[in-house]
């Protein structure tokens, strides 16, 4: 028999297993001793509006019968090796559910990766970090898994009209992922536990004969009469497909500037720009769960979305918060020597002693008059100018510019810095500085509207560390709507974050699968 639930628990009752079975019993006004039962949570959300933290839980009970799977379905993977083949270029997540959507439909992927896999990729972090050498196809943003791999695995979405969310979470936990992300409102997997699910996506890849290239970069592409034929790496290898799925991810310049070379139709985009702010996780935890020491053995660390609208000379902008890390750390995510971005990530128990966040302004392209004269490279060569600016702020190294909060609004350089979990080292400056003056005047702007909004939040037990700028591709690549084909350039698919079509990980996927479908079912004769 199986019985259902909707529950308002306690931190202590929804999230201690034990707690959680006998509330359950309680509940369906069984025995605490009864036999033969199990209780699970299908959906978990909490609920801290009010002085006392609640935990919202979907809830199912079996009495003398075997709980079914969360799983819905389990993807098969037939042999695909003498299949006709198509090339994908990137593997992150819009490259590789594009690769095994292609196997589940028949088609052999070709999956060309600039960067190195997953566990060797590790060594070109620490390079960063420790002696701030940046390889440009191995970093934070370019290897095994995408710039997703070494982040915090947030897997919300709001995007549902490319795909299907459920299917992807069960793809996932197919391959390795714990099913807590089937349950959890906002759910996320960790960057100590990624790098592992992503080689389980890579091997399925390759057991049903599919191939994956390492160290691949594609450096020119085949087009003859307004198709694709395929690409030529930088070995001066030509590889041929029926079409070529491109996701590269959002920080791909040389991809955007040869496409541009050939006369291939892409578009400047809007995006966004700004700092990292980073609080301890203590304080967060104290205004988001109105506790008065720290949040108690059952929460998880909080987490917080904020915007603001600000308007400088006469212009609205919308200015938020961005990829926020509870728990998390700051990491160097520049893609080229001479530049310095920073990124948030999360290890799966979110325990780091500090909380960050993506503090960011939308930039419009009527924001960059002076950057015109570039065409649609216009938002590019202004974010990677704002990221050379950061650079020679924190001594031409991957130390990072800092300034407490307070000072930040208020313009004086900090007298001193608050410690960091960014290992490469912060060095105080006046970030006005490094930012334009409407980017920064709306975060002075939205600090002390955000300071309004969560008691506490505005104060200099904070700082900004620059610059934030990879938040979204600044150029899209145009496709039609229905086909997902480039509008000028037939058989080429392009697909995710650095086209232009995802924000996270979960739309990056949904989206490779979509593209796979697409080009698969237009070009492939059955």
């Amino acid at each position: 028999m199986k019985k259902e639930f909707t529950l308002q628990l306690s931190p202590e009752q929804a999230y201690d297993p034990l707690v959680f079975q006998e509330t359950v019993l309680k509940k369906a006004g069984l025995p605490l001793d009864s036999k033969d039962v199990i209780a699970r949570q299908v959906k978990r959300s909490i609920d801290a509006r009010g002085r006392q933290v609640r935990v919202n839980v979907q809830a199912e009970l079996f009495i003398k019968e075997q709980a079914p799977s969360l799983l819905n379905n389990s993807p098969s993977y037939s042999n695909v090796s003498n299949s006709d083949q198509i090339i994908i270029v990137g593997a992150g997540p819009a490259g590789l559910f594009a690769a095994l959507r292609a196997i589940e439909l028949g088609v052999k992927p070709i999956v060309l990766e600039r960067g190195k896999d997953v566990r060797a990729r590790r060594r070109d972090l620490a390079a960063i970090t420790k002696d701030h050498i940046v390889n440009p196809d191995s970093n934070y943003c370019f290897g095994e898994g995408g710039a997703g791999t070494y982040s915090d695995g947030k897997l919300y979405t709001r995007s549902k009209k490319r795909g299907d969310i459920r299917r992807i979470m069960e793809i996932l936990v197919a391959h390795g992922a714990t099913e807590e992300i089937l349950v959890d409102a906002h759910p996320h997997i960790g960057t100590n536990k990624l790098p592992k699910l992503v080689a389980e996506l890579r091997q399925s890849i390759l057991d049903a004969g599919g191939e994956i290239h390492f160290d691949c970069r594609v450096d020119d592409l085949v087009i003859e009469a307004d198709e694709i034929k395929g690409v030529i790496t930088q070995h001066g290898e030509t590889i041929k497909g029926l079409g070529v799925i491109l996701a590269t991810g959002h920080s791909a310049r040389d991809i955007f500037q040869l496409l541009h070379q050939k006369r291939v139709l892409i578009e400047a985009k809007p995006f966004a720009l700004g700092v990292r702010i980073e609080h301890s996780q203590n304080l967060i935890d104290r205004i988001q769960y109105h506790c008065q020491v720290d949040r108690g053995p059952y929460l998880p660390a909080s987490a917080y979305s904020l915007v603001s609208q600000t308007e400088f000379k006469g212009k609205q902008r919308g200015v938020f918060s961005f990829c926020m890390c509870p728990g998390g750390y700051i990491v160097p995510a520049a893609t080229s020597p001479g530049e310095l971005v920073v990124n948030g990530m999360s290890p799966s128990r979110r325990d780091s002693k500090f909380a960050n966040s993506g503090i960011v302004v939308s930039v419009e392209l009527e924001d960059l008059p002076q950057y015109q004269k570039h065409g649609p490279l216009a938002a590019m060569y202004f974010q990677e100018e704002i990221e050379k600016k950061a650079w020679k702020a924190g001594g031409e190294t991957q130390v990072a510019p800092a300034q407490r909060m307070v000072d930040f609004v208020e313009n004086r350089v900090s007298t001193s810095l608050l410690d960091t979990s960014y290992q490469p080292g912060l060095q105080a400056v006046e970030m006005r500085d490094v930012l334009p003056d409407f980017i920064s005047a709306r975060l002075a702007m939205a600090f002390k509207s955000f300071g309004q909004k969560m008691k506490g939040y505005y104060t200099n037990e904070s700082q900004l560390i620059g610059v934030e700028s990879r938040t979204s591709s600044p150029v899209r690549i145009p496709r039609d709507r229905e086909s997902f084909e480039h509008l000028e350039l037939k058989r080429l698919y392009p697909c995710g974050e650095g086209a232009g079509y995802a924000g996270g990980i979960v739309s990056a996927a949904m989206d490779g699968e979509r593209c796979a479908e697409k080009l698969i079912a237009a070009y492939v004769k059955r």
